[in-house]
Order: C-alpha cells, then sequence, then structure tokens
C-alpha cells in the first residue's frame, strides 16, 4: 500500500480495497457485456437498445473510473485488468449466441441486479468497516444502477 494522509486506518483501508477491487472486477464485466449486447443486438427496437445498451456501457465505465480512483486514493493498486476482472467477477458469463432485443434484455438485466446487489452489500460493509465516504461512492453507485435497471426492465414489462 501507498502512504497516504487520509485519516482511515491502514487496516480499514486494506479492507475497503479489497471491497472495491471486487466490485471493480464485476464492474469491468458488466461494462464488457452490456457493449457485447451493444454490438449484437437484433430485432425490431434495434436502434433504441443499440443506443440504451450504449449509454449503459457508459455510465459502467464512469463507475469504474470512480471505483478504481477511490481505491488509488486509499493507497491501493487498482487491480482492473481484464484477465483479473475475469477471474474475479461474481457475474455469470454472457452467452454470446443471442442476437434477439428481448434476449439481451432478460439477459442484461438479470447481471445488473446482480452487481446491484453486491453494490449495496458493499455499502452495509464499508459502512460498518466506518469508511463513510466509500460508503456514499456505492450509495451513488447503486442508485444509477437501479435507475439503469428500471429502464431495462421497462422494456420488457410491455403487455403487447
Amino acid at each position: 500500500m501507498y502512504k497516504t494522509k487520509i485519516d482511515l486506518s491502514e487496516k480499514t483501508r486494506r479492507n475497503v480495497i479489497v471491497i472495491l477491487n471486487d466490485r471493480l472486477s464485476d464492474a469491468i464485466d458488466l461494462q464488457s457485456q452490456v457493449k457485447q449486447a451493444h454490438w449484437n443486438v437484433k430485432g425490431p427496437h434495434f436502434i433504441a437498445l443499440h443506443e440504451l445498451f450504449d449509454k449503459i456501457s457508459d455510465a459502467m465505465l464512469e463507475q469504474i473510473d470512480e471505483i478504481a480512483e477511490r481505491i488509488t486514493s486509499l493507497g491501493g493498486t487498482a487491480e482492473g485488468t481484464v484477465a483479473v476482472a475475469a477471474r474475479r467477477s461474481k457475474l455469470k458469463n454472457y452467452p454470446l449466441s443471442i442476437t434477439s432485443g428481448r434476449d439481451h434484455l432478460l439477459y442484461l438485466s438479470t447481471q445488473l441486479s446482480v452487481y446491484g446487489k453486491s453494490v449495496r452489500g458493499a455499502i452495509d460493509a464499508t459502512d460498518e468497516l466506518a469508511d463513510a465516504d466509500t460508503a456514499d461512492l456505492f450509495t451513488q453507485l447503486s442508485r444509477e444502477i437501479d435507475k439503469y435497471l428500471w429502464f431495462l426492465e421497462a422494456h420488457l414489462q410491455d403487455k403487447a
């Protein structure tokens, strides 16, 4: 760990960094899955979904950056390579064979909900470690995840 004048104990920072790096892996994995859907979606709602998936991908890139910067500000190393993310991510592998908009929506909404649950767990864990700033960061991410989950699920709730 790098030295910092942040007034959290080294033990607290180490524990928080582990949580942050785990969520970083999930976020990197999810962003790549959303991009997979963006590139490969087909069907009557192509353009709407193509653009929505791109918007979610951009939001995930911002989350990745926020998480990584918090890690480094605490004196840690952001472990954000694709290889590390693939090994650590708690998300299921994205099926490369799907193309229909509905299938992408179903799969991405499940993946986003899994990520959201892990982020909410990180809120509690970092709060218990008395790192209110990291808990606040995760709270901010959680709100954004829920918003995009709503966007995805809205496409699935059409009764027609």
